[in-house]
Parts: C-alpha cells; structure tokens; sequence
C-alpha cells in the first residue's frame, strides 16, 4: 500500500513522493485504494495474505480511520493469515502516541520509523523535519504500543567518520529494537543532492572510508546480536521483516497506490504491474478504469531469472536454486559459481543454496551480471 504524500522532500530522496502545501484529499484517495484493492481481488480471488506494508512517502500522515478501513476491505477480499505482519513506515516527526495507538486499534502491528540520524546538523542537512530528540520520543512511543517496531539510519553522509559512525550505531543498538535497516547514503539522479554532488558542492566518502563504514556496521550488529539477513537490514533471529522477505525471495505481492509496483503469477504467468506515479493522476484512473495500472507485463522465463537472482543474492539465507529452476527454468553454470566461489565473491550455503560472501556484497550488481550471463537450463546443470 503506497501513500505518496510527504510533509516535504528529502533532497537525497528518489522515491515516489509528492509534498501538497493545500493538503491531501483524504477522502478521494481512500475511494481510490479500496477500488483499486477490488480490482486486483477479482483478478486474483481466493488468495491468502501474509503481509502488508503500508510504505510511501509517509503513511504516517494517514489517518489512522483510513487505514483501518483499508485493512478491513483487504480482509473482506482476502484471508488473511492470522499471524499476518501488518507494518506502517512513520517520520518521528508526525508520531503522537495517541496516532500510534490508533493504528495499533486499526490492526497494524509494527512500524518502521525513517529516524536516519541521531546528530541533529546531519538531520538538517538531509532535510529531515525532526531533531533527535523527537526521534527518541518516537522510538519510545513505539516500543511501548507496538511489540514489533524497527527504524532506519543513513551512514557515509558527508564529513561523517568512522568514530562519529560507531557512536551513532552505539546509541541506535541501545534502544532495544529487534530490527534496524541501515543505509549507505547513495547518489541518486534527479535529486538536489545529485545536483550539488555534480556541481563539488557534496563530498560523500571515497570507496575505501565507505568500506569502513560497512565492516563496522557489520561488526557492531553481529556483537549485539542483530546481524545481517539483507544488505542493508538487521535483526534478531525472527525479528526479521516477513513482507520485505517476500520480495527477496521472490514472492507474489499487489503494489496499490501511485507508483506501486507488484508481481503477480495470473493465469500460470508471472506479470510485472506499476501504477500511475502521479497521484491525481493515478487516483482519477482508478475513477475512471478501476486501476491505475499503467504497466501490465508478462514476464520471460530470462527476466524472472534475472530478478531472482537480483533479489536473492542480498539476502544471508542466500539464493534457492531449485526456487530458480522452478520459476525460470536455468540455473547458474557450475564453472561460473567455482570461479566466483574461488575469488571469495560467491559461497554455498547450505543445500542447493548460494549467498554473496561478504566481498561480494560490495560488488552486487556485477556479482549479479556475472551469474545472470552464466544462465543455462536448468535440465543442462
């Protein structure tokens, strides 16, 4: 469920988010979930759902009326498993303990907070609303109403250093969460923070103090017992976040909302949707059509392998081959993987399962470009 809308822009931000200084029609966009919800039930009827993430933008904004009513039409459609992981992504600035309890009342069951820094000068510059201690106060608030929360943190941010880093990460391992996510600050097109790195006014770390700042997040959370089951996430055994496993292991999710994305198996083939990104634009499709689709792609059998070693190869439990072969037919060149494995890049892990090592996590997509070139039929292998 993506919810577009922020209160402002993050310069370093590419997602699908849209700040309106006139405020948001709440209650057209919540008409245009719930028929967008109904369409794709009758495209998938009889279907059980084991999570939902209320992602954006922020869904914080979101009254907490609007959400439940969204998670009740998904429970008229669907079964709903009832150990579903229903997860909200909140900013510490739009937290007020009686919102979270809302949502709690409403069915979510666990928050994602954006807090991204605990030095007030860096929040600043990465244009976030809060201070540190409103995303202490958030943190709190969230540990006392919700059994199951996590938050995020941005590190290699300009002028940080090592030493600045382990202190953060410190203080952040201290808060008693089972789950974090923690981010390299990257580059991205089309943001103000591409624009002033291009023009030498944003200085990120060189390669080797960027490496430096991943060993030693690596290190820090691996002592204190959250280590790494994805690149940039951490937790504690179970604590891990069910929905975003999903997609790394290449499961079936409908994307809702402007610029949601799903992947979805109808008829015995596997389709790539994307939605509208523009939101009114998106929610006057879905008046209009019933959807705001825009994207309806059958997959080949050569870019579902592509994706799933894309997103399987993140992940510490490692790629399924036999996953592989069932969804796309090939599996990797046993010449290609010993190569890989030799350079240190690449190492089984378990029963027919391959993982990137930790070298190899620092040169994912070429790690991924070798193998995806490598692909033969699976019945070949």
């Amino acid at each position: 469920m993506h919810w577009p809308f922020c209160a402002s822009k993050c310069p370093y931000c590419d997602f699908n988010s849209h700040v309106r200084a006139d405020g948001i029609d709440e209650a057209r966009f919540l008409r245009a979930y719930l028929a967008e919800l109904q369409h794709w039930a009758h495209l998938v009827p009889g279907r059980a759902v084991g999570s939902i993430f209320f992602g954006g933008g922020t869904p914080s904004l979101m009254s907490p009326g609007a959400v439940g009513a969204i998670l009740d039409e998904i429970g008229r459609l669907w079964a709903v498993d009832a150990d579903a992981e229903v997860t909200l992504e909140a900013n510490p600035s739009s937290v007020e303990a009686e919102r979270f309890r809302g949502y709690r009342g409403a069915g979510v069951n666990r928050v994602s907070l954006g807090v991204q820094s605990f030095n007030d000068a860096d929040l600043r510059a990465l244009g976030r609303l809060h201070s540190v201690d409103e995303a202490r106060a958030a943190i709190a608030v969230a540990a006392r109403i919700f059994e199951r929360f996590s938050f995020d943190l941005i590190y290699a941010r300009p002028g940080q250093t090592p030493d600045s880093w382990c202190s953060e990460l410190a203080q952040a391992l201290d808060l008693g969460s089972r789950h974090l996510s923690l981010y390299q600050l990257t580059i991205e097109p089309e943001t103000p923070f591409a624009a002033l790195h291009m023009r030498g006014r944003l200085a990120v770390p060189e390669a080797d103090l960027a490496h430096a700042f991943y060993e030693i997040t690596q290190e820090a959370t691996e002592r204190a017992g959250l280590p790494a089951y994805e690149v940039s996430n951490h937790a504690a055994p179970g604590e891990e976040c069910r929905h975003n496993l999903l997609y790394w292991r290449y499961g079936e999710y409908v994307g809702i909302g402007a610029g949601a994305h799903g992947r979805l198996v109808i008829g015995g083939v596997r389709h790539a949707t994307m939605t509208e990104r523009k939101p009114e634009r998106w929610a006057a499709l879905v008046e209009g059509e019933g959807h705001g689709a825009i994207e309806y792609t059958a997959l080949s059998r050569a870019e579902q392998a592509d994706e799933a070693l894309l997103m399987g190869l993140r992940l510490s439990e490692g790629l399924d081959l036999s996953r592989l072969a069932a969804v796309s037919g090939v599996v990797p060149r046993e010449q290609a993987v010993t190569e890989l494995v030799g350079l240190g890049l690449l190492e089984p892990c378990g029963a027919n399962r391959l993982r990137a090592a930790r070298p190899g996590r620092l040169v994912l997509n070429e790690l991924v470009l070798r193998l995806a070139s490598s692909l033969e039929p699976a019945s070949a292998a």
